[in-house]
This record gives structure tokens, sequence and C-alpha cells, in this order.
């Protein structure tokens, strides 16, 4: 059997895998807050929470509406988004004047708030939520077994990230958007409606961080601690990329899931640090983070 110093390569294939695929809902999860932050200026701690509602609403639609998942895949993140722009108009709107804490403090008590509700009426084991049957099976590739779905996640994840950079950096929408955090007066006296374009923006990340919930139901169980389980780690992958810049969100999303991976087949016990070290490393060499602009 190959090995790759003392570790066979079947296994170190695998870890590459569950680290790719952690790295896709580290890289939607921070591609989110990264928006939210970049152009609002507001440390979303309710993001964990919109992504256990993403995927608790797909159930929903499953269970109640017999929805399947490829129209979950559409209908949950437009539901959440909808309840994201309507959280921003009518509670984060209203402390734009006050120091950033308080939004900070607001979200999460909403996080709190969202996943008490849904832990007293459902409990914590979780709801199992079935694949799409077209997504079932895998592809035998000799070395190991890919299974589809999770290839699935993947290249979605990627084509979503890099449409959502796209969008942002490389359209005049995106152009708009950028400008109105640097100066929103000039930009509404061009005719553009800056409210909304922020509340927009809101429900943008807030529907990412849904999508990725979505994405996630058939692979973990849906359960009200899913977003409370990954909301801190996915800060550090937005620290280590840079506050608010979306390129840093998806590259050190995807490059910290593999390192994560790959540190369960070296060194077993550092693979729930691992992820912190880096941050405290890149901290301390460049604390602007590794995409991020120095002031």
């Amino acid at each position: 059997m190959t090995t790759v110093f003392g570790v066979p390569v079947q296994a170190l294939l695998g870890q590459l895998l569950v680290g790719l695929i952690n790295g896709s809902f580290y890289a939607m999860l921070s591609l989110g807050l990264a928006i939210i932050f970049g152009l609002l200026n507001v440390v979303n701690f309710a993001h964990g929470a919109f992504y256990t509602l993403g995927a608790f609403t797909a159930w929903f639609l499953l269970q109640f509406a017999g929805v399947n998942y490829w129209g979950a895949l559409v209908l949950a993140p437009l539901a959440v988004g909808l309840a994201g722009a309507l959280v921003e108009r009518t509670l984060i709107k209203r402390l734009n004047s006050l120091d950033p804490i308080y939004g900070l403090l607001l979200t999460f008590g909403l996080a709190l708030f969202i996943q008490g509700l849904l832990q007293n009426k459902y409990g914590s084991s979780g709801q199992p939520y079935e694949m799409p049957e077209s997504l079932t099976g895998g592809y035998a590739l000799g070395f190991m077994f890919l299974p589809r779905y999770r290839a699935w996640v993947v290249v979605f994840s990627l084509l979503v990230c890099g449409a959502t950079w796209f969008v942002t950096e490389r359209t005049r929408l995106g152009s708009y958007l950028r400008a109105a955090t640097e100066n929103p007066a000039l930009v509404q006296a061009f005719g553009v409606n800056v409210p909304r374009l922020v509340t927009a923006t809101y429900g943008l990340g807030v529907g990412l961080a849904a999508l990725a919930g979505v994405l996630a139901a058939p692979v973990y169980r849906v359960s009200p601690q899913m977003g409370s389980d990954l909301i801190i780690v996915v800060f550090a992958v937005v620290v280590i990329g840079g506050m608010g810049s979306i390129m840093g969100s998806i590259v050190t999303g995807f490059a910290l899931g593999i390192i994560e991976g790959l540190t369960k087949v070296f060194y077993p016990e550092a693979s729930n640090t691992v992820i912190f070290v880096v941050m405290a490393i890149v901290l301390l060499i460049k604390p602007s983070g590794l995409f991020g602009r120095t002031a």
C-alpha cells in the first residue's frame, strides 16, 4: 500500500476530501460575513443562526410542503434572505449612528433567540434530511471512492463564490455597493437608493449563509446547534483572510478546510485548534489579514 510520511494514500485523500467539504462551508459562510462587514461595517454574529435557518427552512419545505432539495436550494435562501433584509430594516438600521459594538450585541442576541426557539421546539438531537436521489452514490476512482453529493457541494460552492466575487468586484452593481460604503451621500446624489442597497446587501450575505445551510443539511443532521458550532471558526477564517475581503474569504475558507483535514491525518490532536493557531500567526505577521488592506 502506497504511503506518504507513513500515512496510507487512501486515508490522506479521504481527509483532503473532508477538508474540501468543510472548506466549502467555511468559504460560503465567511463570504457572506465579509460582504456584510466590508460593505455595511456590521459584525454579524447572527450569521450562524441564519445558516441554521437555511437548513431548517429546507427541512420545513420538504416535510410540510413536499418541496424537494432542488426547490429548497432556491426557495430557502430567498426566504431567509428576505428575513435578513427585514431584520436590517427594522433593527440594524436603527443602530447605524451608534458604535458598531451595539450591532454586534444585537446580532448576538438574535442568534441566541433563534437557536433557543428552534431548540425549544425540536430539541437538540437534530432532524435527518435526505440527499436528492440524483446525487446519491459516487465514483470509484481506484484509489478512493468519491461520494457524488460531496463532489457537488465543492463544485457548486466554487461556482457560487466565484459568481459573488465577480458581481461585487467586476460589475456596476458591485461598484455602487463599494462606493456606498465610502461616500453614501455622493452615491445618493447620483440617484441610487442607498438604504435599499444596504438592505439588499445584508439580505445577500444572509442568503449565502442560508444557501450553505441547505447544502449542509444532507451532510449533517439539521439541528439548532449546527450554526453555533461553525460561527467561531468562520470568524477566524474572515480574520485570517482580511476583514471585508471577498477574495480573502474564499481562498482562506478552502485553504483552511484543507489544512484542517491534513492535520487530522498527521496530528489529530491539533485538528480542533489548528485554524486558531494559523490565525494567531497571521495576526502577528500581518494584522490586517492575508488579503486585507493596511489602514
